[in-house]
């Protein structure tokens, strides 16, 4: 039994890990993080397999942490689905490494590495190099812009040929009203 537990303890501490060569972002600040993010591009994983129009949402929490609202458009389905997490700072409020959970006491590795002054874009990691999000605060990025931090991904080492391009075109129609 204690074999049994150390090893999950193992298992759970190696979710928040950072991947090798990637450093988070220094200075970092919550409350501009705050808001609406737009996934331009990610790595394939289960949980978002399948899914375009995706969305993250972050608030404060009463204790401290982060509410995690994550909305996309589930194509096989034709329907929305959401996801409620929560996140808290792995070292300091001002260093961009959360841990983030959905599913109770589980919990993986949220890496802010890149992130715009302005906090316009944000590359993000999970505990490896199979997790990756590119992040904007707009449904899409400047070509070049998004080329540039491509590059910057493809350099760190991760799959960038594997990337899913998500279709944000929902959120680029006019919204009518009648």
């Amino acid at each position: 039994m204690r074999y049994l537990m150390t090893g999950l303890v193992l298992l759970l501490a190696g979710c928040v890990s950072i991947p090798e060569g990637i450093e988070p972002v220094k200075d970092f600040q919550a409350e501009r993080y705050l808001g609406t993010w737009y996934e331009i591009a990610r790595l394939d994983h289960s949980f978002e397999r399948g899914m375009q129009q995706v969305t993250a949402e972050y608030s404060m929490r009463e204790d401290g942490g982060i509410k995690v609202m994550n909305r996309g458009f589930k194509e096989a389905q034709q329907e929305w689905g959401e996801a409620q997490g929560k996140a808290y700072f792995v070292e300091d409020k001002h260093t961009g490494y959360l841990k983030v959970s959905f599913f109770g006491p589980f919990y993986g590795a949220y890496i802010i590495f890149d992130l715009d002054p302005d906090y316009q874009y944000a590359i993000v990691s999970g505990p490896d190099q199979s997790y990756l999000w590119l992040l904007s605060r707009t449904p899409t990025l400047p070509a070049a812009l998004q080329a540039r931090l491509i590059k910057k991904m493809t350099d760190l080492g991760f799959a960038t040929d594997q990337l899913i391009f998500v279709d944000q075109s929902f959120h680029l129609k006019p919204v009518t009203t009648e």
